[in-house]
């Protein structure tokens, strides 16, 4: 089976045989690129599976998982479509390598945190933990998707309170929006920009260690 969007894999050095390990999806944000998102989860090869996944369009200097029509505003078609395209890749990885299905996450930042809190409504408690930068969910994600059960997913939701790009005031939405489907959400506000800061990053992966022992 060929795999249905390209990335990057880090692993742990040494694969135990008859084990099955956790894993994490990461997406890019718009322009970038699966390279530019490995040193966010520098270290957590030790103990995941970590595939970076390129967006499928292309987007100069890098690449993309949809287009926007206006602000905040997806293409529907175009998401639509990108979301299928990362279910069916997730659905590939774990057919393909020694991953434990109970142990699935998703990190994104910008266009790949939207990316990754729609994939959490859609595959619901199939998926263990999300970690959400800098990201917003779509009007007609929240109004018009199937939205499955997520009361046994955890969320790691971050958002700069000086954002100019996608506005701090989404991340709280996010944030209100999972806490009213009674998932598990971390919100961490953090005085910077569209981007992630150390702090954040020391943040996140803390969370995401702490996560997968429970």
């Amino acid at each position: 089976m060929n795999s249905p969007m390209i990335y990057e894999l880090r692993k742990p050095s040494q694969i135990e045989p008859d084990k099955n390990y956790p894993a994490i999806f990461v997406m890019h944000g718009m322009g970038s690129n699966e390279q530019n998102m490995l040193s966010l989860v520098d270290g957590l090869e030790d103990t995941f599976y970590i595939f970076s996944v390129r967006g499928h369009l292309s987007q100069p200097p890098g690449f993309a998982y949809f287009t926007i029509q206006g602000y905040g505003k997806p293409h529907r078609e175009v998401f639509d479509h990108g979301i299928n395209q990362l279910t069916s890749f997730i659905e590939y990885a774990t057919e393909q390598y020694p991953i434990d299905h109970d142990h699935l996450y998703l990190l994104g930042f910008s266009q790949g945190a939207i990316v990754s809190m729609t994939l959490g409504l859609t595959l619901g408690n199939r998926i263990k933990g999300i970690v959400a930068l800098s990201g917003y969910i779509p009007g007609f994600v929240k109004e018009e998707y199937a939205i499955k059960p997520v009361d046994q997913l955890s969320l790691f939701i971050s958002h700069g309170e000086f954002d100019n790009v996608l506005p701090y005031e989404w991340g709280l939405k996010s944030n209100e929006f999972f806490q009213g489907l009674d998932a598990q959400v971390t919100f961490q506000a953090y005085p910077e920009g569209h981007t992630v800061s150390l702090e954040n990053q020391q943040d996140f992966t803390r969370w995401i260690l702490a996560d997968l022992d429970k």
